[in-house]
């Protein structure tokens, strides 16, 4: 691109695949977009298969139509990232891009970093160095690989900065605090006015519990699926678990018929499962963005994991990890104990104060000039 004085402007390709990558790098399309220091595009490898999932957040949250979708679908994780690389390397040939940027630890965000790797443009990781020590959840080896091969590290905490330095990784790190509270704030505006979720589903703020599982660890295991199941079922609150859709297959081969307080619902608008949030008495999930939103909004959180990548939440209190058996316990206390709650509370500048996008284009438009 060339700007209005003549000049080559850098041009920079955002890549995104998933609902929560639309979500996060939301800020960072807008404020690129803001800059006449920067030409850039949107490329959608289309990860998520289900248009409620990715395809109509960027007319929901008022964000430009790819520039490039290249349909990937849901496959095995090999042939995913494989069909994302593919795809990608031809983006990368066409458009010959200075910079490219990519959220989180997707099969997408894999693919991108490697395809760039191959390229001779620089590649950014936006959330950078969040760790779960766990190198039996893909997520944990996307992120890992994809930190490897960056020229800059954007990491959303100090954890994160302390996690690259560990592993050798302290050239090109930047902290930026979390994209996910640009996000959070700007969406929840937009949430509060466009929303009537609540009304739709007879709910009352802060009587019911919003819950999220689909993480393999959860689904593919009966058992543990089971017994969550049963554990939300048995709530004393109303609660409201929109099934993703590797959750909607599981339960379809489990047999277990909620009669009681769950209510399993199709995937949601982002809006109104950010309105949902914001108004929870609590929430259940093995999302680790779903951590990070809880925090912002200062909802309680459950987390059925053995561990996190966000483990500032558990260090601020306001996030518990707990196998399936215990859940019952904590989720009957938080729903009984007022006091036990409000102490779950107050942690919403923990992943930064909303400036983490302008932050992340300053940086590459300061070095790029450079």
């Amino acid at each position: 691109m060339t700007d209005p004085t003549g000049d080559d402007v850098p041009a920079v390709l955002v890549v995104v695949g998933t609902r929560p990558e639309i979500v996060k790098l939301a800020p960072v399309i807008r404020s690129l977009r803001r800059t006449d220091a920067l030409d850039d595009a949107l490329v959608h490898t289309g990860q998520h298969y289900d248009d409620e999932l990715s395809g109509s957040f960027f007319e929901t949250l008022s964000l430009p139509a790819p520039d490039v979708s290249l349909d990937v679908g849901s496959s095995d994780q090999s042939r995913q990232t494989a069909d994302a690389l593919a795809g990608l390397g031809d983006v990368l040939r066409s458009r010959d891009p200075d910079v490219v940027l990519a959220q989180g630890d997707t099969n997408t965000v894999l693919a991108a970093a490697l395809a760039t790797s191959k390229h001779t443009a620089r590649f950014g990781h936006v959330e950078a160095g969040i760790r779960s020590f766990d190198r039996s959840m893909p997520e944990e080896v996307n992120r890992v690989v994809a930190d490897r091969v960056s020229d800059w590290l954007f990491a959303p905490t100090s954890t994160a900065v302390d996690n690259l330095a560990a592993e050798g990784l302290t050239e090109g790190v930047v902290e930026t605090g979390n994209t996910v509270v640009d996000a959070c704030l700007r969406h929840r505006e937009l949430a509060a006015e466009s929303s009537d979720v609540l009304d739709r589903f007879d709910l009352a703020a802060d009587e019911y519990v919003l819950s999220t599982i689909h993480r393999p660890r959860n689904t593919d295991d009966r058992e543990r699926l089971r017994t969550i199941v049963e554990t939300l079922d048995s709530a004393p609150y109303p609660v409201v678990l929109p099934a993703h859709p590797r959750l909607q297959n599981a339960l379809g081969t489990l047999g277990v018929e909620p009669t009681g307080s769950l209510r399993v619902v199709d995937p949601l608008d982002y809006l109104d499962f950010l309105a949902l949030l914001s108004d929870a008495r609590l929430v259940v999930t093995d999302s680790g963005g779903v951590q990070e939103e809880a925090s912002i909004l200062e909802v309680p959180c459950l987390t059925v994991r053995p561990n996190t990548e966000r483990p500032e939440t558990v260090d601020a209190g306001v996030n518990e990890l707990v196998e399936p058996t215990a859940l019952g316990d904590r989720l009957r206390r938080l729903c009984a104990h007022d006091d036990e709650r409000r102490e779950m509370t107050g942690a919403p500048t923990l992943y930064g104060d909303g400036e983490a996008a302008r932050r992340i284009v300053d940086t590459l438009v300061e070095e790029l000039e450079a």
